[in-house]
């Protein structure tokens, strides 16, 4: 099958790639949530051998992430795993979870899942990454952002930008603190935080 390919991927992989290669310096493995096409999957995990780069997505995305990491062949990257967030999980433990793009995507209902289920499968000092656009204090942070979220409400009643407060509140019912919050380009932010038990 030809490959799926994700501009966005291409644009957004080396600012990702530097938060990661401080915040995941000290981690091994990491299970990667909604790998999409599998381009960050390759880039992440060529970059970063000492980290074992877990791939999942759901059913139907799995083929063309198989794909890209059958033609990378790289030593760290397992098959990847099939993952609904309201499903089944992978046992673990992993010391780290990475998502790109997702929170907006799903309805709030299963980024509630998603959080809810991150202690079950996590070290007990965890980090966790997301990247992707936030509204704070209820607010877009560009035009761009709104209109993004039009565009999204369009396709998916369910689909819009999170707040970045919401969401934080989340990750701290599941015992993350908010470590760092990093503007990134196209008014995206990667927030990090990390698991405090």
């Amino acid at each position: 099958m030809d490959k799926p390919h994700s501009p966005a991927c291409e644009r957004n992989r080396e600012p990702i790639l530097e938060v990661l290669r401080e915040c995941f310096a000290d981690r091994r493995h990491v299970l990667e949530i909604g790998s999409g096409t599998g381009q960050h999957a390759v880039h992440f995990a060529a970059a970063l051998p000492q980290l074992t780069w877990q791939s999942s997505d759901r059913r139907e995305n799995l083929p063309g992430i198989r794909a890209w990491l059958d033609e990378a062949a790289l030593p760290n990257t397992p098959a990847p795993l099939e993952l609904d967030v309201t499903g089944n999980w992978p046992a673990g433990p992993f010391d780290a979870v990475f998502s790109a793009n997702t929170l907006h995507i799903m309805d709030w209902r299963e980024v509630r899942q998603l959080f809810a289920r991150l202690p079950a499968i996590l070290t007990d000092d965890a980090v966790l990454v997301v990247y992707g656009p936030f509204n704070v204090d209820g607010r877009y942070s560009s035009d761009s952002n709104a209109a993004f979220d039009q565009w999204l409400k369009a396709r998916g009643a369910h689909m819009a930008i999170r707040d970045a407060e919401a969401v934080d509140a989340l990750a701290a019912a599941a015992g993350f603190d908010l470590i760092e919050d990093r503007a990134m380009p196209a008014h995206n932010r990667c927030r990090v935080w990390r698991r405090m038990k």
